[in-house]
């Protein structure tokens, strides 16, 4: 009996702030409301629409998707490469460090802002390096071109995980044996043979989580884009130039609480959002995982 007692708190927390929502949220995407009058129960309809007639839904879809596939791969391997470099340096490891780590406990505020400062058309330091050393003959409107500004917010995401992908690869290559080195160069297998034969297969299973969070992360991409059209770069735009930075988070939020105020479809996207999450996840993990973990 007691133990019941003492659990009931946070069952009946979790009940009412964690259970209710998700599946009031359900119930929500089956109707049409604006959030003030009554609601009009429309059944599967909000998924339809979302899905066969809602072109800046699949943009959306499409933008997030084509990010992921910038930020993640280059994100793993710069990560492991700096991890593998770092854990063998001698001096100013600590240093080294905490200098990557930094970036990762920044304010996505003050990262907006920075990048915004760097590729802004007329003051930004970018294109003042490229005129300076000839590779541009004048200013590039970063912020204004559909795949600049996909790569600026790729690179924003990169440069504010890279030196948490660094922490997780040196931790797992901290409990590798030093032993199968030892073996190895005796077997004269040294510098990129045993990056690739040992440290690699040893840190596998390391890579498939950071893959399945990358991807579970990527699909749910707000804070950059928002950040860097939210008005820093002198005009707040939904969604960036022609909505080439539109994510499927700011799809979401702008049906809520933007330019809408379509409740049961922005719970539709949430749902949808939701099952997408869990396909992806499945597929990153089916083609990243060890065979016999596949079992």
């Amino acid at each position: 009996m007691w133990p019941y007692l003492f659990a009931l708190p946070f069952v009946l927390t979790y009940a009412a702030f964690q259970l209710y929502p998700v599946l009031y949220s359900f119930l929500l995407s089956l109707h049409d409301w604006n959030g003030i009058g009554e609601k009009t129960f429309v059944g599967f309809k909000n998924y339809v629409q979302l899905w066969t007639n809602d072109p800046l839904f699949i943009k959306s879809l499409w933008n997030t998707l084509i990010m992921m596939a910038m930020f993640i791969p280059l994100t793993l391997i710069l990560g492991l490469t700096l991890a593998y470099w770092t854990f063998h340096l001698t001096r100013g490891k600590r240093l080294f460090q905490t200098i990557n780590v930094l970036p990762y406990i920044t304010t996505p505020v003050a990262i907006g802002f920075i990048f915004s400062y760097l590729f802004d058309w007329q003051t930004g330091l970018v294109n003042l390096l490229l005129t300076k050393v000839g590779l541009l003959d004048e200013a590039f409107y970063w912020l204004q071109d559909p795949w600049g500004s996909r790569a600026i917010i790729a690179l924003m995401v990169i440069w504010r995980n890279l030196g948490y992908f660094m922490i997780i690869f040196m931790a797992g290559m901290t409990v590798i044996p030093q032993d199968v080195y030892e073996a190895a160069k005796m077997d004269g297998s040294t510098g990129l043979h045993t990056f690739r034969k040992i440290t690699m297969p040893l840190l596998r299973s390391i890579i498939v989580f950071l893959v399945v969070t990358s991807v579970i992360n990527g699909l749910q991409l707000f804070d950059e884009p928002k950040l860097l059209y939210g008005g820093w770069s002198g005009s707040a735009q939904v969604g960036g130039p022609d909505n080439t930075a539109l994510t499927i988070i700011w799809k979401f939020v702008d049906e809520s609480f933007g330019s809408n105020t379509r409740f049961g479809y922005a719970s539709a996207i949430a749902y949808s959002l939701f099952l997408l999450i869990v396909l992806f996840s499945i597929l990153s993990y089916k083609l990243t995982a060890p065979k016999e973990d596949k079992r």
